[in-house]
């Protein structure tokens, strides 16, 4: 999963983006400090598969990952290539997810790009761009749609009734999500790729000692079909400096709950709508997948391995709790918790899954 951290300038982008990945991402108190995105591969850390594998004594433990792509400060004017926007506008094409990261905090020491803060004016900023640069493409891609519809090719004109649709819905600043691909061509959207179509995280910068997020924001981001969550990027930058343990005891102090990357993290999976399962045995790694929900085991296999897909027998389920519960497969199958399930069995976030197939 690639998620693309955007914002405006001095936004605390980058410090998030250390936060979250370890990495000494580079920060300054000046616009385009990042031209070309940072990306880091961070594991995805679940105490589940940890459980997991201490039970079934696996070798080692092999979390699945996600990628952040630190993407330089978008400007008004980003669609027509001020600061060097078409670029960064490309690196956010790219993505899967968006996370927005919004200031909030009222650190005067750092520069606010527009001489003040206020955060909706910031989102709407950002949102204006997105929008703009997807009606240019959009306008672009009917124009040659349209020729061809014209020759009452049935793909065609159910694409430029939907880039029709979506036009209009952009000129009125709503995003492409909010228009549903036409049933004749479901697939246009994926060859157009808008970038508000894109699920969107708001990461509201707040002050350290603050956890909400302002209801203002809250509202937005319900309006938009969208997350939020609030995180003090510069509280998180300098506790991921200090070890594990140092880190925790101050989060106890200060009545923090989880980490930052573990909110963003948590809230990127809950607008993909990804579940996790486990695969885990003596002779092998136990190891941590995500899967959209609603998918069967037999999807479940082919993220694994294509040839389990390909030969797929059948799958031997269990729940990670029950499978800590009974102490292992064995325990497991006296319970009766470990069962055989057919392709068609659609995966339950936390189940721990055996495939077995013909080669």
């Amino acid at each position: 999963m690639r998620v693309g951290i955007v914002g405006l300038p001095n936004a605390g982008k980058s410090s998030l983006f250390s936060a979250l990945t370890g990495v000494a991402a580079e920060a300054a108190n000046y616009p385009f400090t990042t031209i070309e995105p940072n990306v880091a591969i961070v594991p995805v850390a679940d105490e589940r598969l940890d459980q997991v594998a201490a039970t079934v004594k696996a070798a080692r433990v092999v979390p699945d990952t996600i990628a952040f792509h630190d993407i330089a400060g978008l400007v008004a004017g980003a669609h027509r290539g001020e600061g060097l926007g078409n670029r960064f506008l490309a690196n956010i094409r790219e993505t899967d997810a968006i996370v927005h990261v919004v200031r909030a905090h009222q650190d005067p020491n750092v520069v606010h790009p527009e001489g003040r803060v206020d955060p909706l004016a910031d989102i709407e900023t950002i949102e204006a761009e997105l929008i703009y640069a997807d009606l240019e493409q959009a306008e672009r891609r009917l124009e040659r749609v349209g020729r061809a519809a014209k020759s009452g090719d049935r793909r065609s004109v159910a694409e430029a009734a939907w880039l029709s649709e979506l036009i209009e819905a952009l000129q009125q600043g709503r995003p492409a999500r909010s228009v549903p691909p036409p049933v004749d061509a479901p697939d246009v959207p994926a060859l157009l790729q808008p970038l508000t179509a894109k699920p969107v995280l708001f990461v509201v910068n707040v002050d350290e000692g603050s956890s909400e997020v302002p209801p203002a924001i809250a509202e937005h981001a319900r309006a938009q079909g969208a997350g939020a969550v609030a995180v003090s990027a510069r509280l998180e930058s300098e506790l991921a400096e200090l070890d594990r343990e140092d880190a925790a005891a101050m989060r106890e102090d200060l009545g923090l709950g989880e980490s930052g990357l573990q909110a963003v993290i948590r809230g990127a999976f809950a607008l993909l709508e990804l579940i996790a399962f486990f695969t885990a045995g003596e002779a092998m790694p136990a190891q941590s997948w995500h899967l959209h929900r609603g998918l069967s085991v037999w999807h479940a296999a082919g993220l694994i391995h294509s040839d389990m897909q390909r030969g797929f027998v059948r799958a031997e389920v269990v729940g990670w709790e029950e499978l800590v519960a009974a102490g292992g497969y064995a325990g497991a199958r006296e319970r009766g918790t470990l069962r055989i399930e057919g392709r068609d069995y659609s995966v339950a976030d936390g189940d721990v899954i055996t495939v077995r197939f013909t080669p």
